[in-house]
């Protein structure tokens, strides 16, 4: 409830102190990581380069053009790979929506740095083990009780001019339900902890023009 009414509390302010909105539209490669710890045995995992399907739409409200805010939604593809023996390795993502609110600050035509926080829920999961390189199991859930009902992530990055950018994005929120449990009592991620981060190349794919907010041709 906070995080809705902080986000409906920037979409105002920027519409009232804010200059004409405009929107974005960006396509996303990303290679991800992961802190992995088991019983106490700390891991990296193995990293994951993934290109589909990533995409966020943005709203921008520039309060001049040194400072501007940022809002939107965005789909993404996250996950983490790891290897339990030389001839085992296992992968795991999910598809997630997510609900950003950010500022941005340098020149708004030009180069500028941004940062913030997004909202993100998991609907759909994914897990595949490979056994000597050869794939040996998947299975595919909706709305998977083996993640958490929602991720709290933070991203800083950069954006260049003609729409390319570079972000940095963790995820504070662990990505497995430690109390999932499975049909015979087991819990398998009670004692696995995994939190994820990744670099993102983003480029832009549309801009729309400004919005025109309360005025109308008479």
């Amino acid at each position: 409830m906070r995080f809705l009414f902080s986000l409906v509390l920037v979409f105002v302010s920027g519409l009232v102190f804010g200059q004409r909105p405009y929107i974005t539209s960006d396509g996303e490669i990303i290679l991800g990581f992961a802190n992995i710890n088991n019983t106490g045995t700390e891991d990296s995992g193995i990293p994951r380069f993934s290109m589909f399907f990533h995409g966020q739409s943005l709203a921008h409200f520039d309060q001049n053009n040194n400072f501007g805010i940022i809002t939107g939604i965005s789909l993404r593809n996250v996950g983490f790979i790891t290897d339990a023996g030389p001839d085992l390795r296992t992968k795991h993502r999910t598809y997630n929506v997510g609900l950003p609110i950010g500022f941005k600050i340098g020149d708004m035509d030009g180069i500028y740095v941004y940062g913030g926080y997004e909202f993100e829920l998991p609907f759909n999961y994914k897990e595949k083990r490979f056994e000597n390189d050869e794939k040996v199991s998947k299975f595919n859930t909706w709305f998977s009780r083996r993640t958490p009902v929602f991720y709290h992530t933070v991203f800083a990055g950069i954006r260049f001019p003609r729409g390319m950018s570079l972000r940095v994005k963790y995820y504070a929120t662990p990505f497995f339900n430690k109390s999932f449990t499975l049909s015979d009592g087991t819990r398998p991620y009670q004692s696995l902890e995994v939190n994820t981060f990744h670099i993102a190349f983003t480029r832009m794919i549309t801009k729309g023009k400004k919005v025109v907010i309360g005025k109308r041709d008479d």
